[in-house]
C-alpha cells in the first residue's frame, strides 16, 4: 500500500536522512538551550536595577540578540559559509549545518529567556537578596526553577524552529529530510518524495510539541 502511495520513495533513504534531522535538531538544540539560557540570563542581569546592572553590557548583548534574531535563515547560511567551512572544512553534511543553526536559535530563544525571567514576581528575587543569597544561587535557586515552565515552553518552540531550519539547510547539501525533499523530490519532480519527507517533518514536530507540552504540564506550579 505505501509502495503505491510513494513509488519513487526510497525508504532506506529516507529513514537516513531523518536520523540525520533529528540528530541536526537535537545537538543544535541542546546547544542553544545552553547558549540561549546563558545569554537570556546575560540580558536580565544587566539591565537596569538588577544584580549586575550594566548598561554598556546590556546594550552590546541586546544588539548581539536583535541583530541575528533579525537575519533570515536562509541568508544567515550563506553569510557564515566561510566561517563554517573554517570550523569544519566543509560546507556539506549534518555537522556543517551547526555553526548556522545554534547562531540563528540561541538569540530567538535568548529573548524568550529574558521575557520569561521578566515575568518573575521581583518581590521573590527581592526576598532572596534580602536574606543574602549570592547572584549564583538566585540565578539556579530562584530565576530557573520560577520560569521553568515559560523556558521549557521557549526551548519547545525554538525546538520545532530548528526542524524547519534544518529543511532549509537542506538546500546547501546539509543533509537530513530538506536534502532529500530538494535534491530527489524537488529536483527530479518526484512530489511523493516530497511530500514523504513533509509528513516526517511534521510527525517530529508534532512530537516535540507533545514533549514539551508534557514537561511545561509537569513544571507548571499554578
Amino acid at each position: 500500500m505505501i509502495e503505491n502511495l510513494f513509488p519513487n520513495v526510497d525508504w532506506t533513504k529516507m529513514w537516513e536522512a531523518t536520523v540525520e534531522t533529528l540528530y541536526m535538531t537535537a545537538v543544535s538544540t541542546l546547544f542553544t538551550l545552553v547558549i540561549g539560557l546563558g545569554l537570556g540570563i546575560l540580558l536580565f542581569l544587566s539591565s537596569p536595577g538588577q544584580l549586575w546592572s550594566n548598561k554598556l553590557v546590556n546594550i552590546i548583548s541586546g544588539a548581539f540578540v536583535n541583530i541575528f534574531r533579525s537575519i533570515p535563515f536562509i541568508i544567515l547560511i550563506i553569510l557564515l559559509i566561510p566561517f563554517t567551512k573554517f570550523l569544519l572544512g566543509t560546507i556539506r553534511g549534518p555537522d556543517a549545518a551547526m555553526p548556522a543553526l545554534i547562531i540563528g536559535a540561541a538569540p530567538f530563544y535568548a529573548r524568550m529567556v529574558l521575557i520569561a525571567l521578566q515575568e518573575i514576581d521581583k518581590g521573590v528575587i527581592e526576598a532572596s537578596k534580602s536574606m543574602g543569597a549570592k547572584t549564583r544561587t538566585i540565578i539556579f535557586k530562584v530565576l530557573i526553577p520560577e520560569s521553568m515552565p515559560a523556558l521549557i515552553s521557549g526551548i519547545t518552540v525554538t525546538a520545532i524552529a530548528l526542524v524547519g531550519y534544518t529543511a532549509m539547510a537542506g538546500i546547501i547539501g546539509a543533509g537530513g529530510l530538506g536534502t532529500l525533499a530538494y535534491l530527489d523530490g524537488f529536483q527530479r519532480s518526484r512530489e511523493d518524495v516530497t511530500l514523504a519527507a513533509t509528513i516526517l517533518i511534521l510527525i517530529i514536530v508534532f512530537i516535540i510539541q507533545f514533549i514539551g507540552d508534557f514537561a511545561v504540564r509537569k513544571f507548571d506550579k499554578r
